[in-house]
């Protein structure tokens, strides 16, 4: 099982954004909270959440503003963004997604019909989180029955080098830093040595190798790792 999703919630209404914290939680999913946009980038910029949910009315920076910063970098243009906004007219919604939103939802909305939005963002930023199979060239990993298989071979990951292995499949190609893998591998409430991310992804490649086929992560100096 991968590490759970993280859903950044800006919603500056109290109430409102109780009310979503509750019940993306009840879907088993962590999440951060902020009430304005200046919070709302400073936790960005800390730890780039998996989905964004941003209100448009927001005190100080406009949700609108804070869309166009995130999808403006490079570390954090691919994380979806669903905007929340009581502006129900064609031209706001148009606006909201060319500003680069990956979906726009009118207040009141339905829980239900949000959470199902938030789903579908899941599975293009954590297809793992939601059950679905990952390809890389010639490895093959079923997320929901926990199996993993380099061409006919099937391999015995431990449970750290599966959620590791997953992170890269995910993002082939997306140079990862260890502080990202501690985040993303074994969460962000514990302390763990940054060594140890060498060390499981040594154990990783050893696993990967063992079919005698090319290692397919990559190191780079002073950055961290990738796949492929």
């Amino acid at each position: 099982m991968t590490s759970q999703p993280v859903v950044l919630i800006v919603e500056d209404d109290p109430a409102q954004r109780e009310v979503l914290a509750y019940n993306v939680r009840a879907e088993g999913y962590l999440v951060e909270t902020a009430e304005n946009g200046d919070e709302a980038l400073l936790r960005i910029q800390e730890h780039a959440p998996d989905v964004i949910v941003l209100d448009w009315m927001l005190p100080n920076v406009s949700g609108i503003e804070i869309c166009r910063q995130i999808k403006a970098k490079p570390e954090t243009r691919r994380i979806p963004v669903i905007m929340l906004s009581a502006r129900s007219e064609e031209d706001d919604r148009v606006r909201g997604l060319e500003i680069g939103a990956d979906d726009y939802v009118v207040k009141p909305y339905s829980v239900a019909e949000l959470l199902a939005r938030l789903r579908t963002q899941l599975r293009r930023s954590r297809p793992s989180a939601v059950g679905q199979r990952l390809e890389y060239e010639d490895v093959v990993m079923d997320v929901e029955e926990h199996r993993v298989f380099r061409g006919d071979t099937a391999l015995k990951l431990g449970p750290t080098e599966f959620r590791l292995l997953a992170t890269f499949m995910e993002r082939p190609g997306r140079v990862w830093s260890r502080e990202q893998l501690l985040d993303r591998v074994w969460g962000r409430d514990i302390y763990v040595d940054t060594r140890t991310v060498d060390v499981h992804v040594g154990r990783l490649r050893k696993v990967l190798c063992s079919t005698g086929g090319d290692d397919p992560v990559r190191t780079v100096r002073g950055a961290g790792y990738a796949l492929g």
